[in-house]
């Protein structure tokens, strides 16, 4: 199995050029892959600079033939004309998907810093390594407190994940909206975390559970033990970011670290202000 996390800016590239084909046209080229995990992708949203109101989620889908598209829209505002702008992460996969979830993560209330709503998109899948789940989310850029709490909610949640992959169906639960399907404690959570690999945050996803959770590992640190992290936003010049950074990362639980056998990032790509980042599963 392989997969992909990329931040694409709306498609937005470093030209300042909006160009979804460019988009799937780099992800292609770096391989053939399972999933692709995709932040923000607009529906409608023609504030953002370069975007012609594109509803990216339906061109990216036709770009990408024979891939399930789960969208998770963390952003849901009145456009001016009367519909609805909204903004998001998304799950292009060609797997069997089970059930899936969109969670929206805390968003306390920060009176001296800009904050907006974000979203944890989470789906079964089956594959070749077994059911999974992969979550992917994009945390608040402007304030370190809210990321921690949004970090310890979406632990939180692999948490209950973790408990009913251990519970016994109900006879009730069989059929119906009540019908319950698999939500296996093997996971993969990957997006723009907007922290650099040694901030405070990323040791808090990696905390050991104590209750019996799968937990985390730094995908990265496993397949490039004692090596830091490269980077993946500032290798072009941004302005969110001083110099060169990991921003971007893929964690797996336990029983993925043994079949973990590739991870890359294309260091080379302007289509966007962030780095395409991947691994594969043997």
């Amino acid at each position: 199995m392989k997969l992909l996390s990329w931040n694409i800016q709306w498609g937005r590239g470093m030209d300042g050029c909006v160009d979804l084909e460019r988009i799937v046209r780099t992800i292609n080229q770096l391989g053939n892959f399972d999933v692709i995990c995709l932040q923000e992708v607009a529906v409608n949203f023609p504030g953002l600079p370069g975007s012609l109101s594109e509803n990216q989620v339906t061109e990216l889908t036709k770009l990408l033939p024979g891939y399930t598209a789960l969208y998770g829209i963390a952003t849901d505002i009145p456009d001016s004309i009367g519909g609805r702008s909204q903004f998001g992460n998304a799950i292009f996969t060609r797997l069997p998907v089970g059930q899936v979830w969109r969670h929206l993560l805390p968003w306390r209330a920060e009176p001296a810093a800009p904050s907006m709503q974000r979203v944890l998109v989470e789906a079964v899948v089956e594959a070749d390594v077994g059911p999974l789940r992969i979550m992917t989310t994009h945390l608040e850029y402007y304030s370190q407190h809210q990321r921690e709490i949004q970090i310890e909610a979406i632990r939180n949640l692999h948490r209950e994940a973790c408990a009913m992959s251990k519970r016994q169906f109900l006879n009730e639960e069989r059929g119906g909206t009540f019908e319950v399907f698999s939500r296996p404690a093997q996971a993969i959570l990957c997006g723009d975390l907007n922290f650099p690999a040694t901030a405070t945050e990323h040791a808090k996803i990696l905390a050991p559970f104590n209750d019996g959770t799968a937990n985390f590992h730094d995908a990265w640190q496993v397949f490039h033990r004692g090596i830091p992290h490269a980077p993946t936003v500032g290798i072009h010049p941004v302005d969110f970011v001083s110099g060169s950074e990991c921003f971007d990362f893929i964690f797996i639980t336990d029983g993925l670290v043994n079949h973990l056998s590739a991870y890359g990032i294309d260091a080379r790509t302007e289509a966007s202000d962030h780095q395409p980042v991947w691994v594969e599963f043997k």
